[in-house]
């Protein structure tokens, strides 16, 4: 059996699952705005003692590892690595944008399987971070930073999408000419993504250097505003 700790604090929502080989045994949520700082290590706490389990028990900790908000990675990363440093665990990083496409398909199950998955981050103004998946979530677009254009995440417009994601909303008017686009704002995220992902890398011995690993933020953006002369 592999029982693996995950923490997701990438994006608004603040979340721990405890898994045993792929079965979720207990989670520990909140989507209140700002509460990563003070909420994550209480609910790794609450979600060991749900599962009937203590740190020892733990054969490696997972955590979303961006991109994301800042300052939540930052939590999520330094309790995750805290508790390996401490416990002697592996430490296990798994891509934010594919635990959302993950945790998109398990909560629907319907999906027609020919659809590509749109995961988006808001980042400021017009500004995501997204990619494009197929449903066994392989690259169609890379994971980028984008500024939205009406043609963003686009490649191979004529295959039915799904956008998702606290970024969606913001895709409304830009995309209402793609007829095969469908955006969904009400997604919600949690630490189950993770669990199938990081039980694939648990198996492939796919672990992180503890001492160096960092968050990944991709901070850097394009900057399409015109530039004038200042005097």
């Amino acid at each position: 059996m592999c029982k693996i700790l995950h923490i997701e604090t990438a994006i608004d929502v603040c979340s721990v699952v405890v898994a045993d080989n792929g079965k979720v045994l207990s989670v520990k949520e909140s989507y209140e705005p700002r509460v990563h700082a003070s909420m994550t290590a209480v609910f790794v706490k609450e979600a060991l003692e749900e599962a009937g389990l203590i740190f020892k028990d733990l054969d490696a900790i997972a955590v979303s590892k961006g991109p994301g908000s800042y300052t939540g990675l930052r939590i999520g990363v330094a309790t995750a690595k805290g508790l390996c440093f401490t416990l002697d665990k592996p430490l296990i990083a798994v891509d934010t944008l594919k635990a959302m496409s993950a945790m998109y398909l398990y909560s629907h199950p319907e999906l027609s399987p020919l659809e590509y998955l749109v995961p988006l981050i808001d980042a400021r103004r017009m500004e995501v971070y997204g990619c494009v998946l197929d449903q066994r979530l392989n690259y169609i677009e890379e994971t980028k930073a984008e500024i939205l254009t009406e043609n963003s995440f686009m490649v191979r417009n004529e295959i039915p999408r799904i956008v998702f994601g606290d970024g969606a909303l913001k895709t409304t008017i830009l995309f209402k000419n793609h007829h095969k686009v469908k955006i969904d704002n009400f997604f919600k995220h949690s630490a189950r993504g993770l669990v199938t992902l990081s039980l694939e890398l648990y198996k492939c011995g796919k672990f992180e250097n503890v001492a160096n690993f960092e968050p990944y933020y991709l901070k850097e953006f394009l900057d399409n505003t015109p530039k004038t002369n200042s005097f």
